[in-house]
């Protein structure tokens, strides 16, 4: 078999996998993410040099569990044809953070419009108390992450937080599982929603304590709670596309 055929041979997906990263894309959807084809959730397993991830040819509204592609963070490995063009970044934070098993890039619109401003992201809202003090600001480009060098930027910026927002081009949130991952990228669009909101009023307005913060993210933003948040995306997506269920 000859080199060029080696780098188009598909890996096979776990199904468990490409079931949760089609699930994570339809709620991304339904949270108002979708831009054409554009953006990625990607998933592995933990302590895993392979992970998977939403082909470059399908929306977040139209995938399901057959086009998602495997992929290796190893920025020498082939690469499926399949595979989103911004993969460097998938591969740069899978290799700076193993603690991260899910990540989502979008272009959602509140968090894209906060990450073009200098504001802080306050604790106006429960959303906002889980991100205070875990959301970094990338600044060094607006452009599409096509070379591993931003990517190794952009994972830096990222450091130990849970989400990056990239100046002019969208946000960045990790998680210990996809499912954590697209959780908490509808919070975060949640978040800076809320705050916008706040600012355009023109008045003062005030935020949470950080005894608070702490009480929400104990509580509000525990692993028991950000699995009933999953299931209950996942029944919105079930009830929105019945194919779904078959999957």
């Amino acid at each position: 078999m000859s080199p060029e055929a080696d780098q188009v041979t598909p890996r096979p997906v776990p199904a468990h996998l490409s079931r949760q990263i089609a699930y994570g894309a339809r709620m991304l959807s339904l949270d108002g993410h979708d831009d054409f084809n554009q953006g990625q959730i990607s998933a592995r397993r933990p302590g895993s040099d392979v992970f998977f991830i939403k082909n470059a040819l399908c929306g977040f509204d139209e995938a399901t569990p057959a086009q998602v592609v495997a992929a290796s963070t190893d920025p020498h490995a082939p690469v499926d044809p399949l595979a989103p063009p911004e993969l460097p970044l998938h591969q740069a934070i899978y290799r700076a953070r193993p603690d991260v098993n899910g990540i989502v890039h979008s272009h959602a619109p509140y968090t894209l419009v906060f990450g073009a401003t200098d504001l802080h992201l306050r604790p106006l809202s429960h959303d906002g108390s889980y991100f205070t003090g875990r959301l970094g600001l990338f600044t060094q480009t607006s452009n599409t992450v096509l070379d591993q060098s931003t990517g190794e930027a952009i994972a830096k910026s990222l450091g130990s937080g849970e989400g990056l927002l990239l100046r002019n081009h969208g946000g960045v949130v990790v998680g210990r599982s996809v499912r954590h991952a697209a959780v908490l990228a509808q919070v975060l669009e949640r978040a800076c929603r809320l705050q916008l909101l706040a600012e355009q009023t023109g008045v003062p307005y005030v935020w949470a304590s950080d005894e608070d913060v702490q009480l929400k993210r104990d509580f509000i933003y525990a692993d028991l709670s950000i699995r009933s948040y999953w299931e209950y995306a996942v029944r919105r997506v079930d009830a929105t596309w019945p194919a779904a269920t078959r999957w």
